[in-house]
């Protein structure tokens, strides 16, 4: 993850996701976490982001 990818997945979690997933389950996921809470929604992108394709 680049330090650019940190920094949006901390500020804006379901961009983050969006970057490197587009539009999709992943996606909406995310957004309904970060509306839960922004820390489940932060927790998430940086678990969907580390992961390897």
């Amino acid at each position: 993850m680049s330090v650019f990818n940190i920094v949006i997945c901390i500020l804006l979690p379901p961009l983050g996701v969006f970057l490197k997933h587009g539009i999709g389950s992943t996606f909406l996921v995310s957004v309904l976490l970060t509306l839960l809470g922004w820390l489940p929604g932060v927790i998430h992108a940086f678990y969907v982001n580390s992961k390897q394709k």
